[in-house]
This record gives C-alpha cells, structure tokens and sequence, in this order.
C-alpha cells in the first residue's frame, strides 16, 4: 500500500480528491489531516469515513507534534490546507499567514526528514500572478499577488520550490483556476448564489460585475494533481485551468437562469479592496502530459447547481443555524437583504 497524507482534505478541493482518489488507486491508504475550521467539515468525507483505507486526524498543520509524523510516513504528500476566501483575507489577513505560510514551513521541515517521500504536491492558485488584463499567465511569469489571500498562497508556493532547490525535496507546485462542484462552501459564489436564489434571497454582485474568473470543474483539477503525481517534474510549477473565461454578470445570470430565478435577485454591492480584475492561465505545460478538462462549463455547472438542489441538508444548516456563518454575511452583504 502507498501511504498518502492529504491535508485540507476536509475542505471543498481536498475531500473531492480524498474522494476521486480512493475510487481511482486501490493502492492507496489515504489519510486525512484537516483542521475542521468554518469550512472543513466531517460532513464532506461522510462517504468515505468508514472506507478501510482512509484515516481521519483532527489536527492542525501547524502541529508539528501532530503533522510532523504524518509526512514522515507518507510516500506521497498532497497540500491543501489553507485560509482561502479572498473576502476573509482583508478583515483578517493574521490566519492566513499563520495557515498558510508558517503550517506549509511546518509540513516541508518534516518532508526534509521523510525518507520515502516521493511527491509533495503545493496546491497553490492562479492568483498569485495577479490580475492579468489580456492574455494567459505562463509558470515563469512574475507573482504580482494583490490580496493578502494571494500573498500568503505566493509565500508557500515559492517557499515549497525554496525546498526542492536547497533540500531536494520532491515537490511540485500546482495553480489552478477558480474550482466550482460539490461540496464548496456556500460563502464562495457559486454556491451562494445558487442555495440564496433556492430560497429567493438577493444574490450580492461585486461592483459592476465584470471582472473575469476561468472556471475549473474540480474534478478535472483532481485528474490534474493525479497526472502529476506520476509525471510531474519535481521544482516544476504547473498551471491547472478550465479554459472557461466568464465575467461574473454572465456566470450569475446562467445560476439564475439554471434555477429559473429572475434576474431581479441580483442586487450590486459595492466592489471589495484590490479586486482583481482578470485571472486567466496558460495550461500549455500540462496539456504536453496528456491531460485536458472532461466537464464543459455548461454541464458542469448544471451538475453543480442541481446538486446543491438535491442537497439542502448539506448546506442549509450552515446558512441557518451556524451563527459565525450568519455574522460573515451579514458583514459583508447585509446591505443587500
């Protein structure tokens, strides 16, 4: 058996590849790390709790105590635990650096002890190249992050390719694209919009809703990080993109036409801090390996929309009962209801 640690994988990205990857790799023994912060949830992994070949630990990456002897066994490492929401990142950018940046120093410092060790994946985003006014941004491009989010991502991203240069660590680095499917948290767009316009809330729209995201079915991002832990180069960064460029207006009209909601749901509110305008990435590097996207946006996000749908028990105790949930909102978008 391959042992694999996959911290994060409570999360959104994290369980549906705890997911894909059990289904794929008989081979296999997964364990989970995660935190269980707003976003990680047992809920997530309630499928796979029970499978033989995966262990849940609560615990934080930033325990050495804790994480530490999980890289150390592991013969594959997959990174995904961090403070992700850009929104969050500006009222609060403190635990973004302590996740982020200081729990992925803690994981490398044991990957440097990890004698089998074969792959250590650094899950990072396309936004560390900042806003990108045309074209695609390429791997060697400059990081321009705008956000402390994207900061905090640049920082463990270029502070995981620090470890293959100086302690041969085999790690590679991964951006990708904005994820949508199942399982995300419903404050991020996608699944705000969708569970709010079920219940016939107003759907908060940033400024004049212009600004374009390239959307990544998350599926296709956990085909991606399986192509490259076999075939990827360790000191390489590769970008990981949908190929689906869509301004926000455009992406809320098709959530509210999916659902047969008016457009009157939509209610602008004032643009965030630093909002970037633009992300788009140039996925020419893994294209040369042999991987694609499978799910077209349109499909996908049908797929995506009709889940939330058929699983309110997933997200409405969330969006009803949790009072942290609640206080977010209010913040950020109580203006609009």
């Amino acid at each position: 058996m391959v042992d694999v640690l996959v911290t994060g994988g409570a999360g959104f990205i994290g369980s549906n590849f705890v997911r894909y990857a059990l289904a794929t790799h008989a081979d296999w023994r997964i364990t989970t790390l995660d935190k269980l912060t707003y976003a990680g949830r047992r809920e997530n992994l309630h499928d796979v709790m029970d499978n033989p070949r995966h262990a849940f630990v609560h615990g934080d990456i930033g325990d050495a105590a804790v994480s530490g002897p999980l890289v150390e066994k592991a013969a594959i490492v997959v990174h995904f635990a961090a403070e992700t929401h850009v929104d969050r990142s500006i009222l609060a950018a403190g635990e973004f650096i302590r996740t982020d940046v200081e729990g992925t120093f803690v994981l490398l410092e044991a990957a440097r002890r990890a004698a089998g060790l074969t792959r250590f994946v650094q899950i990072s985003t396309d936004e560390v190249y900042g806003s990108v006014a045309s074209g695609a941004s390429r791997e060697t491009d400059e990081l321009k992050p705008r956000n402390p989010y994207s900061a905090s991502k640049a920082g463990a991203d270029r502070l995981a390719y620090s470890y293959w240069a100086t302690y041969d660590v085999p790690v590679i680095v991964t951006r990708a694209s904005n994820n949508y499917g199942p399982y995300q948290f419903p404050e991020k767009v996608i699944p705000l919009f969708v569970t709010n316009a079920i219940d016939d809330i107003p759907v908060p729209l940033y400024g004049d809703g212009r600004n374009v995201r390239d959307w990544l079915h998350v599926d296709d991002h956990c085909r991606a990080i399986d192509l490259l832990i076999e075939q990827g180069t360790s000191g390489e960064v590769y970008n990981i993109g949908g190929g689906n460029d869509v301004m926000n207006v455009d992406l809320t009209h098709r959530i509210l036409d999916g659902l047969r909601k008016p457009a009157s749901l939509i209610k602008p509110v004032a643009d965030r801090p630093g909002h970037d305008r633009r992300y788009c990435v140039d996925t020419t590097k893994l294209r040369g390996l042999g991987w694609q996207p499978q799910v077209p946006f349109e499909d996908g996000l049908r797929d995506t929309i009709e889940w939330y749908r058929r699983n309110e028990w997933w997200w409405r105790p969330i969006k009803e009962n949790d009072p942290a949930f609640k206080a977010y909102y209010q913040a950020q978008y109580g203006r609009t209801t």
